[in-house]
């Protein structure tokens, strides 16, 4: 990917880039975009202008746009870039952007899990012949899809793509965890929906619905490892065969590292690995350290532009989501002003076909759009999942995609 990327620097062929979201992890695409050969940060966008224009800064380049997230695709002409990255917290605003950049002939790769999770497969079957629509390459998914990749390549069958949790929460609240926020420049909001599991829930939902995986039970197994290599001993990976499972292991080394459980029981195979210092097999274990977010977004941005591959994208459809339950009881009345990170849900992944989606509310439904938020209207108890007939929402461009997702699942 280097090499490609060189020769369009050679060739003064570089990869024009715009940056939607310019917070933590939005900041740092800025400034390392503006440090890889073949790639120019032409047009950064932010609710917030002073971070838009931080961004821009820290590419270190003259020229970029600033402007107001719906403002960067410009007049509906011919758009300022070859790729747009999208980085902030967004959903149904967000989804209605893309669908106007893939129309444009411009590649998305999404950093926002949230949005790639609601309306992920609606944008890939909106994306025309030669425009990309891909997950990014370096969070916990995108990591996981190219092991995947690699491990098939191999000849293995997938049993189990795994994400290593550091501490989980269920019942977090975005106040008792300001503190920890502030420590690791995150909102709140954002900090809380790591914390409870809903974050590791989406990710691994999208790996699901890219491999054609599932969870083996709701919310997955997450069984307490000290050290990733014990996964071969704290799962039944028999059971997780066919068609192969995601799942998580809570507190083990290394922190911040992804696994897959690969299988092979071919004896000539086996000698190799063996031979390999992989094990005896059947079962193996191979696992990647670290998964480093925005220095792995070119990564993603040079596969759309220079090779026209995705990263990942759901292939197999949305055969999970994440859905909503109560991490207290709430009572009938009350406002959602969040949906991921909130105080008044988690989200726990399930396969489609036993949440049914005509009753359970996928957690990304409960996004609050300015003034205009969800509202309760029959109360829940604690861990109580969350169905339709619970809730009243409010006529938002996500709500509308998601009701017409479940009038589908009610014929």
């Amino acid at each position: 990917m280097f090499a490609s990327l060189q020769k369009r620097e050679a060739a003064g062929e570089r990869i024009r880039v715009g940056l939607i979201g310019a917070g933590r992890m939005g900041l740092g695409i800025a400034w390392h975009i503006g440090r890889t050969p073949g790639m120019d940060l032409v047009a950064v966008a932010d609710l917030d202008d002073d971070a838009a224009r931080t961004a821009a800064q820290a590419a270190g380049n003259d020229g970029i746009i600033v402007t107001q997230t719906d403002r960067i695709l410009g007049d509906g002409a011919e758009p300022p870039f070859d790729v747009l990255v999208e980085t902030s917290t967004a959903i149904g605003p967000a989804a209605r952007l893309f669908e106007d950049a893939i129309t444009q002939g411009v590649h998305v790769v999404l950093m926002n899990a949230e949005v790639d999770l609601a309306a992920g497969p609606e944008l890939a079957a909106a994306a025309r012949q030669g425009v990309v629509l891909t997950s990014d390459a370096g969070d916990q998914h995108g990591a996981l899809m190219r092991m995947i990749d690699e491990i098939r390549l191999w000849g293995m069958e997938i049993v189990m793509a795994g994400n290593i949790k550091g501490y989980l929460d269920r019942y977090a609240t975005a106040a008792g965890l300001a503190e920890e926020a502030r420590v690791r420049k995150l909102d709140p909001a954002q900090c809380c929906g790591n914390t409870d599991g809903t974050k590791l829930a989406v990710e691994m939902a999208l790996v699901a619905n890219g491999a054609g995986l599932v969870p083996a039970v709701a919310g997955m197994q997450g069984p307490r490892a000290d050290n990733v290599r014990e996964v071969l001993s704290h799962f039944n990976l028999e059971a997780c065969r066919d068609p192969g499972v995601v799942d998580y292991i809570l507190g083990a080394e290394p922190g911040g590292g992804v696994f897959v459980i690969g299988y092979c029981d071919h004896p000539l195979q086996a000698d190799y690995l063996s031979y390999y210092k992989m094990g005896d097999g059947p079962f193996y274990l191979f696992y990647r350290p670290y998964h480093l977010c925005h220095l792995e977004t070119p990564w993603a941005i040079a596969a759309a532009v220079c090779h026209g591959e995705s990263i990942l994208q759901p292939w197999a459809g949305r055969i999970t989501d994440v859905y909503a339950h109560a991490k207290r009881g709430i009572a009938t009345g009350k406002e959602i002003p969040y949906s991921i990170g909130g105080d008044q849900f988690y989200g726990l992944i399930e396969k489609t076909v036993d949440a049914s989606p005509a009753k359970n509310v996928p957690i990304v439904a409960l996004e609050a759009d300015g003034d205009a938020r969800s509202r309760i209207v029959r109360g829940l108890a604690k861990d109580q999942p969350l169905i339709w007939s619970d809730i009243e929402l409010p006529p938002t461009e996500l709500t509308r995609r998601v009701l017409a997702r479940q009038e589908t699942a009610d014929v």
